[in-house]
């Protein structure tokens, strides 16, 4: 009833008589329906997409409209409107094709820049877990202890540390973890196996009623295939006795239903003289049926573990006094272990041409074990300052969203909407953190609880597109209860918390050609404050707010050229610092960050692709006096970029960089974080079904630091302490050779 009524309110607005329109299927060349193909109508600018039939339906169509076909991977295909096709059934062959430029087309989504990336990644697939976020323009991340912890993350002039204002999931899947005994948003992607990925779906800024929790610097979305082409085994073996083997092989195959799984070792010392000793084991399987006519089921399931030791990050005097040199050790015996094993339910179903539906599900048991040594001997000059972090917990969620597309006035516009609700419940037993001394002996707890936290919400975004305009309000409402159990106390101690977040969005795009295309974008994004620091402060500052506006534009002046340009602000409520000798989280003062980000790509030929991006950030704290108003560690000015190559006789590769400009790494800017500029490089040479590859980070042996941290610490033999700069170096020249066989 309700969408009659919908119908009839927007006849009675727009009126009009009912134009002609354009159905039908668009199939591969074998004849299998393909899903979220694009179609746009030159002319007006209108599109649609298919669905997981193949079916499509464009409206307000015209004699003489020039009509486009476009999706990654397969050759575009267009036609101009004859008086036979009016209100007729066609059907589109699609012929695949490498990935190129000229298949995106900038019609009005709202982050149009994400299918370039996709092309990016197509163009140089990602090789490793650390490379995944280094494919997002903008982002640059860093590992400091042992390549086992989670990755510290920069981006838009934010230190996220392990994920605070990045809200990051794999099929569904959150990464994030609320309340974590490291760090609050710690986001581990070391579970994913690189070669599974199909697609790379990012965006900056709170402009999503899909994202919530930690949405406010950006989100990443990572897809995994669906299924698999060939067979494939692949070792790798390089310098620092490096060891990875990666096998994906089928279990399934036909006309509805695909199944794989896959598998991965990672064995390294690492460059250190203490030597690593870092292993990861991964397994993944899926299995997908498509009934080809409306309805989908993916069934995922994975397991993950791994186990290190860490040098951790070394002061600067300890090298200068040749104490230890770059790649030494204060502390040795630092590093975990950890382990993730998930299952994931994703379905959607057509109830019809116009509306679907579509529900995930989700269970993750999650283990870690941290130990790490900051300060030295600050706290205690006997025994040292180790702590050990811990934590097991169960993670549970499901989603389930609906959406509907009405055509209206006369029908040259269109009205969709999307509203979903769903949960998840992290259920985090005897969180602790301890002072230990070698890993061995415990000295004493200094936190030790349960921690339940529930995390309920809803959405509504609605899309009004007419003609060349696209015009996208969306609401988020979000309720979080917060529970903290205090197993220290000597009696049953328990606090609880809860609050909801309101958080409007916005965003108009205006597309006059199929590519050029404007936007302006604003909403109201958060990150929520760890459990243990809401119940200790009764509650106060439990969801503070990100206040962020983008206006930009993406252009393509050739078919095989892309710009882009996007001017940003963004005011958060509260920033978090991360107290490295306490190991806990703390709420620190208001904040205000403003940029531009600028990005290139060009396909000089179907074999040679370029990219470039360079995004700069001024970011100031708003409670402190000028001069002592800086955010540390937060990068004004970043850039990465590269070349890569394919079907080039048989070889194929790239070469690509990474850029960061000094920092400050307090607040007055007296100690500075060291920039830098690291080169990559791979080749590959294809024989038949067999590959043979080489793998080179750090290409010019640059020497650099790849964390750094101004931290007050003291050394065994040292009577006062020293605040200076503690860093982790990053590897020099590192060597690996790959060979790999499809069959």
């Amino acid at each position: 009833m309700k969408n009659y009524i919908l119908c009839f309110v927007a006849l009675m607005l727009f009126g009009g008589l009912r134009a002609h329109d354009l159905n039908g299927s668009i199939l591969s060349e074998n004849h299998v329906p393909l899903d979220g193909v694009g179609v746009y109508n030159k002319t007006t600018g209108g599109y649609t997409y298919s669905n997981v039939s193949g079916y499509f339906e464009l409206d307000d169509i015209s004699v003489g409209d020039i009509i486009y076909f476009y999706s990654l991977g397969y050759q575009n295909y267009n036609f101009t409107i004859t008086e036979n096709q009016l209100d007729g059934t066609i059907k589109v062959i699609l012929k695949e094709s490498a990935v190129s430029l000229d298949q995106v087309i900038l019609v009005s989504k709202v982050n149009a820049l994400s299918q370039f990336v996709h092309v990016d990644v197509m163009a140089n697939p990602v090789k490793s877990s650390q490379e995944i976020l280094q494919k997002i323009p903008g982002l640059i991340i860093g590992q400091h202890a042992g390549g086992g912890k989670a990755e510290q993350i920069f981006l838009r002039g934010f230190d996220i540390d392990h994920g605070t204002d990045i809200s990051i999931n794999v099929d569904g899947l959150p990464v994030n973890m609320v309340s974590h005994a490291h760090g609050q948003g710690y986001a581990d992607m070391h579970f994913i196996i690189p070669e599974t990925i199909g697609n790379i779906d990012f965006g900056k800024g709170a402009y999503y009623t899909e994202k919530g929790n930690f949405n406010t610097a950006g989100y990443v979305d990572i897809k995994t295939k669906d299924k698999i082409a060939d067979n494939l085994f692949s070792l790798e073996a390089g310098m620092f006795n490096t060891i990875r083997t990666i096998g994906m092989f089928k279990i399934t195959e036909g006309d509805f239903s695909n199944g794989y799984v896959a598998s991965e070792l990672v064995l390294s010392d690492g460059a250190f003289d203490s030597p690593q000793n870092f292993n990861r084991i991964n397994i993944m399987g899926r299995y997908n049926y498509n009934n080809r006519e409306n309805q989908e089921l993916s069934l995922t399931i994975s397991h993950f573990q791994s186990k290190w030791d860490a040098s951790g990050q070394i002061p600067q005097r300890a090298m200068d006094q040749g104490i230890i040199d770059r790649f030494g050790a204060i502390d040795d015996t630092e590093g975990g272990n950890t382990s993730r094993s998930n299952f994931l339910i994703n379905h959607k179903k057509l109830m019809d041409e116009h509306s679907f539906l579509t529900t995930k599900a989700y269970v993750s048991k999650y283990d870690f074990e941290l130990f790490s040594n900051f300060t030295f001997f600050l706290e205690d000059p006997i025994n040292g300052d180790q702590i050990r972090q811990k934590e097991n917990r169960t993670i549970i969620g499901t989603e389930t969203k609906y959406a509907h597309s009405v055509h209206i006035g006369d029908h040259d516009s269109q009205l969709k909407y999307e509203m979903g609700i769903g949960f998840r419940y992290d259920d985090v037993n005897k969180v602790q953190l301890s002072r230990t001394k070698n890993r061995q002996e415990l000295l004493e707890r200094l936190a030790y609880g349960n921690i339940d936290e529930l995390n309920g919400y809803g959405f509504f975004n609605l899309n009004y597109k007419r003609n060349k305009w696209t015009i996208n309000p969306g609401l988020r409402i979000d309720y979080f209860k917060f529970d903290y159990e205090n197993l220290l106390s000597e009696t049953y101690d328990n606090k609880s918390e809860n609050k909801f977040f309101i958080g409007p969005k916005l965003n108009i795009i205006y597309a006059p050609s199929k590519n050029v295309q404007f936007f302006g974008k604003t909403g109201i994004g958060f990150h929520s404050n760890d459990t243990r620091v809401v119940t200790a402060n009764n509650g106060k500052e439990i969801l503070p707010a990100a206040y962020s506006a983008d206006l930009g534009a993406i252009v393509k002046p050739l078919d095989k050229l892309m710009l882009n340009v996007a001017f940003w602000t963004l005011f958060l409520e509260q920033e978090f610092v991360y107290v490295g000798d306490a190991g806990i989280v703390e709420p620190s003062g208001k904040t205000k960050r403003m940029g531009v980000d600028f990005g290139l790509r060009y396909q000089f030929a179907d074999w040679l692709y370029f990219y470039g991006d360079i995004n700069y950030t001024y970011a100031r704290s708003t409670e402190e006096p000028e001069g002592s108003d800086y955010i540390p560690l937060s990068p004004d000015l970043t850039s990465s970029g590269g070349v890569s190559f394919r079907d080039l006789g048989n070889f194929s590769g790239g070469i690509n960089y990474r850029l960061i400009k000094n920092r400050p790494a307090n607040e007055d800017n007296s100690i500075v974080a060291k920039g830098y500029t690291v080169t990559d490089m791979n080749l590959n040479y294809a024989f038949k079904n067999w590959t043979f590859g080489l793998i080179i980070e750090n290409l010019f042996d640059t020497e650099w630091n790849e964390t750094q941290f101004a931290t007050e610490s003291r050394l065994q033999k040292e009577t006062t302490p020293v605040e200076e700069i503690h860093f982790t170096p990053g590897n020099p020249f590192y060597l690996r050779g790959k060979v790999s066989v499809k069959f």
